[in-house]
């Protein structure tokens, strides 16, 4: 698994994924860090692993939706590279394709 990459065209075509994915990465994030999505009174609880997350994988998201709970989705893709554990970068890798349908899963945080 690549972990030195440190330039986007690199990244990019070293694991074959695209600036959305790193998007729609950081919106899961979020979601973990907050699946109310800041809807108050409301309590949330998933089982992550029934969307392909394992603990190790949550441990990661967590942290770093956290970290962007509130921040644009439109963060460096090798930043959050740099960020992730090797676990997670392989988890985003193969699970790319279904990122999109795992944020559609929730409601959004900028609609009413």
């Amino acid at each position: 698994m690549p972990h030195g990459l440190h330039d986007l065209a690199s990244l990019l075509q070293v694991t074959g994924l695209k600036q959305q994915h790193f998007a729609d990465l950081i919106r899961i994030a979020q979601i973990i860090a907050d699946p109310s999505c800041g809807l108050s009174g409301r309590s949330v609880k998933v089982d992550w692993e029934s969307f392909g997350i394992t603990s190790a994988v949550y441990s990661d998201l967590l942290q770093l939706g956290q970290r962007y709970l509130y921040a644009s989705p439109n963060v460096s893709p090798v930043m959050l590279w740099e960020q992730l554990t090797p676990i997670s970068r392989e988890w985003l890798i193969e699970n790319k394709k279904m990122l999109a349908v795992l944020e559609e899963a929730f409601p959004a945080r900028d609609e009413d």
